[in-house]
């Protein structure tokens, strides 16, 4: 058990035996702040609803909990308008890299036709509700930056209060859940969960890369004469 376990103990001694795994309290909110980044960006995460998952369990013992809310709130408004820069920039093109053609074109309706209201949707929803594509399609199909920040920061700092006050509430059935069936199991979901989260990145900036490339050679390469 580390210090900081034992010196909640001391001053909570009922939840002794319900101890957060130590690896989650050092995560702490600067590693909120960077999953949701990448939760709202293009780069795939292993598990979706991290940022979910982390506010809810730092919640049941974080002595400030809107810290958690805060940090969770603006990395997902910064990794959100990352998306919603790259849907700007490239249009539609990119709802077809990253979109299935079968969810695309009615994504595209919906958001053509209800603007902040699909951002505002998918920002507040959890799984499996998708958020990039609503992020893409709002930068391409014209939702201007001050309706983006302005919807989506509001959609997300409703949905992560309510995460947190949920983890502060009901926090000691979450940790009594954990204790009972995923203790002995922590340390290998955390190093599961960085080794899957730094595949993703590498990932994610591989394809960009080759997008990149190849939408360089399309442009530079001159048309055949028939």
């Amino acid at each position: 058990m580390s210090y900081l376990q034992k010196a909640a103990a001391q001053h909570h001694p009922h939840k002794h035996a319900l101890p957060v795994p130590h690896w989650l309290i050092h995560f702490g909110v600067l590693g909120v702040f960077v999953v949701s980044v990448i939760d709202a960006s293009v780069i795939p995460l292993p598990l979706p609803g991290s940022t979910d998952l982390l506010v809810l369990l730092l919640a049941t013992q974080h002595n400030a909990p809107w810290m958690l809310v805060v940090a969770a709130v603006s990395g997902s408004v910064l990794g959100g308008y990352l998306t919603w820069s790259a849907g700007k920039k490239g249009g539609e093109a990119m709802l077809e890299r990253y979109v299935p053609k079968r969810f695309s074109a009615r994504i595209i309706k919906w958001v053509k036709r209800n603007g902040i209201v699909s951002v505002c949707t998918a920002a507040i929803l959890p799984p499996p509700i998708p958020l990039l594509p609503f992020l893409l399609a709002a930068g391409a199909l014209g939702v201007s930056r001050k309706q983006f920040f302005w919807s989506f920061g509001i959609a997300r700092t409703v949905r992560y209060s309510l995460i947190a006050w949920l983890g502060v509430t009901y926090g000691r059935h979450v940790l009594h859940w954990w204790s009972r069936y995923l203790a002995g199991w922590s340390d290998v979901i955390l190093w599961v969960f960085i080794g899957l989260l730094i595949a993703a990145v590498v990932f994610g900036i591989w394809k960009y890369r080759n997008e990149q490339r190849a939408g360089g050679t399309d442009i530079h390469t001159p048309a055949r004469v028939s």
